[in-house]
């Protein structure tokens, strides 16, 4: 299996009937925003279905299903509640998942009331997830994409990406911001990570951060790469608030700019120029600058 997997409304439809027929009668559809790495459908009013989208992916079904009912009660916000892990078939030949649903709207400029207190909302989360206790933890690496590990497993792809906008970008300036964070060793005992904090994986209501999605690359190690929503999303003045609520230090502060800018780089890069995804990454990369440029 090499390619993305062809989920549709009618494949899904015939797992739930032939695996959990109690459901057979409740709505599906999908939703309005799904994943790259996974497809997610709303299944009557109060749970949604979600399935890996390629078998690179499919250990987050397991690692959801293990973690997920032990984070719940020690966070303030909701997360996703597995109710039901799906079998492999031979027409979907990974593992798939139930939860339930939870209530808000994927987080956007404009259904955001307050940047600082967004802000805020979002250190107090990440502080509480990293006080689970990490114990039997999946370590990061492979199976999370290295969120949470060491930086350097993406050296070649970030220098190959700066080499290569050497004439659109001064190449020492990029340079010398991820060489700083490979330098920044973290010396700290390994805590939880989300491993994708990112506007798809964050729910608002009401102006307010409501809920977080989607742990399919958590794992425990190093919590930089949980930052990146600094220079991904927040401005100056509410870039700074979630950094010194946070209170990680300037050597967390380089590994998570390190983690920022590479994966702006490769998305600008490994994407169609002028493609969504190609301007976001470039918008970033000159938010990265700027920011650097300030210091």
């Amino acid at each position: 299996m090499t390619d993305q997997l062809d989920i549709t409304t009618d494949l899904v439809r015939g797992l739930i009937d032939s695996q959990f027929p109690e459901w057979g009668h409740l709505a599906l559809r999908p939703v309005e925003r799904s994943g790259h790495d996974n497809r997610t459908f709303r299944l009557g009013g109060e749970m949604t279905v979600r399935l890996p989208s390629h078998e690179r992916y499919a250990s987050a079904v397991d690692k959801e299903t293990a973690w997920l009912p032990i984070f719940q009660p020690q966070l303030t916000l909701p997360i996703p509640a597995p109710l039901a892990k799906g079998r492999p078939t031979e027409a979907f030949p990974l593992p798939w998942s139930v939860n339930r649903w939870i209530e808000g709207d994927t987080i956007t400029h404009a259904n955001v009331g307050d940047l600082n207190q967004l802000a805020e909302d979002l250190a107090a989360f990440l502080h509480e997830l990293e006080a689970i206790d990490a114990a039997g933890g999946v370590p990061a690496g492979v199976q999370n994409f290295h969120r949470g590990g060491d930086l350097s497993v993406y050296d070649s792809d970030t220098r190959l990406v700066i080499d290569k906008l050497s004439g659109m970008y001064d190449a020492r300036l990029l340079a010398e911001m991820w060489e700083l964070a490979l330098a920044a060793d973290y010396a700290s005992a390994p805590v939880w990570v989300h491993g994708d904090v990112a506007v798809g994986n964050l729910l608002v209501s009401g102006g307010r951060l409501s809920g977080v999605i989607d742990f399919g690359t958590m794992g425990v190690g190093d919590p930089s790469s949980d930052l990146v929503m600094a220079w991904n999303f927040f401005d100056a003045p509410s870039r700074q608030r979630f950094l010194d609520c946070m209170g990680l230090g300037e050597n967390t502060t380089r590994r998570a700019r390190g983690w920022a800018l590479w994966k702006a780089l490769i998305t600008y890069d490994w994407n169609p120029q002028g493609s969504e995804a190609a301007n976001w990454g470039k918008r970033v990369i000159d938010v990265i600058i700027e920011d650097y440029k300030r210091l």
